[in-house]
């Protein structure tokens, strides 16, 4: 895969934290942090998204209020137990 270069500062506590950690490793501090930003941005790329999609659901009108959850939650454990609340389909 063609990669290419980019300058990054950091702490100098990191940076040493780093060295520390390729030369036990053996690797490269390229490459542990190529693959740092790479586990980083997959992540990340993977939470905005569903968070995206939660809003727009919300948006849609496809949620379920929070009174409902909280009425649940706290019927947990007692006798009068309420059902689960259902999303509300518009």
């Amino acid at each position: 895969m063609p990669s290419s270069t980019f300058t990054v500062r950091v702490d100098t506590a990191v940076k040493k934290r780093l060295e520390k950690l390729a030369k036990s490793t053996g690797r490269s501090r390229s490459f542990l942090t190529a693959e740092a930003i790479s586990e980083y941005v997959d992540a990340n790329e993977w939470q905005v998204a569903g968070v995206k999609r939660a809003i727009e659901s919300m948006d849609r009108g496809e949620g379920i209020s929070h009174d409902q959850v909280v009425k649940w939650v706290r019927s947990w454990g007692n006798d009068k137990e309420e059902p689960r609340p259902k999303r509300a389909r518009p």
